[in-house]
């Protein structure tokens, strides 16, 4: 809540109609390319259509005082609630919340036939709001970076302008005239924005070794880190809007590749506006129940946000083999490079047929295709990260890379090159198909964490030979209990000896301790799982550990680590050399 003084605890005392969250949109989100305030609003046995309609009175009534007249009114509605949207100027977003808060005060009242609030005693404090939030300089220095197609990027402390070596910060209390800049010494850098459900890290990784071996310094965003060539400028969770203008913003990034996740898209949208290319590595269901996204067709809009970073003439990267996203572009007018694991796939065969980009393996050779002209790039198995072919998921990840790659200009050979040096080691792609030898029996490590993602995984060590398999599984608690059966019957496809279960305890978001462990031992039996075979840990360190002293000579064990993965690798690598 912001500083408004309105009754919070009367807000939220009805639970069938209560505010849930109230938040800034600074960039492109499921709204538009736009920036203004929203609310997150709960609608249980109320009629929503009612509500929001009294809602859109009360908004239209406060920007008409306030002067903002010409804002749009959005909403969005979802089973039990919706979220409201008003547009406003970049420098006024902290201003706009008040006023989106203060018109569903006054929602609140007149569907309550209560008086707790008077928009006369409202408008004062928000017109001060405003003017005291108001910052011109901001605003002229947008418009004259449209004007000189200068990228800009601004959050509460800063703006710059361009990207890279000629990106120019100043302080929001300090910004220039527009007239005392030098616009023709700012320039931009090659930016590709990677979303998705998985696949994402990897993704930007082994985008970052093709540019490296083009010798320029390729910087990438993840969930992991903020990394500019070899150095590492932070750890963390990176994902969202501050990780971007943090890399953009850095003078030794020539080419840039973000992550872009779910929930800061969601939250806060893209930290970006410009982009050359996107890509979405595939949908499915995870994290349902945020944010009014509550199933699959919700979640693809969520991840197609990123098209609104590109013109329709830049290429949109997309996966043929993802059912969503294949009926999803086909409202789309954007220019769409489709990628598939077979040149068989029905949308692989038309945008052949219609001279179109696209990328597909025939006869284990990865190709891309642009205006009728085939190019041969690499053989599945000369990618490292395939494991010789056997993990497909990461021949996904090649394909789109390769579709990323030619979308920035890198040669058919700095492909070739990138894709062949970048390994499944923790040092290249930490936590993600991590794989290790010791004493005669092999160890996954991996973070598939949907049913999905794990799915891809089983598939990989169901083409690798072993005597016995061992999964090690866990989930954390914000997963629904269907999300939770999926995942425990995507891990029974690899027909386990043992089911290790480990407790998450630092992501029991709402849960019970040892609640989410008890669930995956129920589905496990429910799915034919006898008792001796499902074994306990209090944490994934213990897991692994009990998983290390359980295998034998042509075992195989899969770490589905969600945490400790630092701890995890470095016992390992003790078991390796033991």
């Amino acid at each position: 809540m912001t500083s408004l003084d309105l009754n919070s605890a009367h807000l939220n005392s009805n639970s069938k109609l209560s505010l849930e969250d109230s938040r800034r949109l600074t960039g492109p989100n499921l709204f538009g390319a736009i920036t203004g305030a929203i609310i997150d609003v709960k609608i249980i046995s109320f009629d929503i259509e009612h509500v929001v309609s009294i809602w859109k009175q009360h908004v239209a009534r406060l920007l008409n005082v306030v002067g903002w007249e010409n804002e749009e009114i959005i909403s969005r509605k979802y089973k039990n609630g919706a979220s409201l949207v008003i547009t406003a100027p970049i420098d006024v977003l902290y201003a706009a919340t008040e006023v989106n808060e203060a018109a569903w005060q006054l929602t609140l009242d007149e569907i309550n036939q209560e008086s707790n609030s008077n928009i006369e005693d409202m408008i004062p404090h928000l017109v001060k709001e405003i003017k005291d939030e108001e910052n011109p300089k901001l605003l002229a220095i947008q418009k004259a970076a449209l004007k000189h197609n200068v990228v800009f990027l601004s959050d509460d402390d800063e703006i710059s302008l361009g990207y890279g070596a000629s990106c120019k910060i100043y302080s929001v209390d300090h910004i220039p005239n527009v007239d005392e800049i030098d616009w023709s010494s700012i320039s931009d850098i090659p930016v590709a924005l990677v979303t998705g459900t998985n696949g994402k890290s990897t993704t930007v990784r082994l985008a970052s070794a093709v540019v490296a071996a083009a010798n320029k310094r390729c910087g990438i965003t993840s969930t992991d880190y903020i990394r500019v060539g070899d150095k590492i400028l932070d750890t963390g969770d990176y994902s969202g809007p501050s990780g971007a203008r943090t890399l953009l913003r850095h003078p030794e990034t020539e080419v840039a590749f973000l992550e872009v996740a779910r929930g800061g898209m969601l939250r806060r949208g893209i930290g970006i506006n410009n982009a050359k290319t996107a890509l979405i590595t595939n949908v499915s269901e995870d994290h349902l129940g945020e944010y009014g996204i509550n199933d699959l067709s919700d979640m693809v809009e969520a991840k197609f946000i990123v098209r609104q970073t590109i013109t329709n003439d830049q290429n949109l990267i997309l996966n043929a083999d993802d059912e969503g996203s294949v009926k999803f572009a086909k409202q789309l007018d954007n220019t769409i490079v489709w990628f598939s694991w077979s040149k068989t796939n029905k949308v692989i065969q038309i945008q052949i047929a219609n001279k179109k980009s696209v990328c597909y393996v025939e006869n284990e050779i990865i190709y891309y295709s642009e205006n009728g002209l085939e190019k041969e790039i690499i053989n599945v198995k000369d990618v490292p990260i395939t494991l010789d072919g056997a993990a497909k998921h990461n021949v996904h990840n090649a394909l789109g890379v390769v579709a990323l790659s030619f979308s920035l200009g890198f040669s058919v050979e700095d492909i070739r090159t990138g894709l062949k040096q970048f390994t499944s080691t923790p040092e290249d792609n930490p936590g993600r198909g991590n794989l290790f030898e010791i004493n005669g029996f092999k160890v996954i490590l991996d973070f598939a964490h949907n049913e999905q993602g794990l799915s891809r995984m089983i598939e990989t060590i169901n083409n690798m030979p072993a005597k016995r398999r061992l999964v090690l599984i866990c989930q954390a608690g914000d997963r629904s209990d269907d999300l939770i059966k999926g995942l425990v019957r995507s891990a029974l496809k690899a027909k386990p000896d043992v089911l290790l279960i480990c407790e998450l305890e630092d992501y029991l978001r709402g849960r019970k301790l040892r609640e989410v462990p008890q669930l995956i031992h129920q589905n496990a039996l429910e799915f034919g799982m006898k008792e001796e075979q499902l074994l306990h840990a209090n944490d994934t360190i213990e897991g692994t550990r009990m998983a290390l002293e359980w295998a034998n000579k042509n075992d195989l064990i899969l770490l589905l680590a969600l945490d400790h993965r630092d701890e995890i690798l470095s016992l390992l690598e003790k078991f390796s050399y033991g």
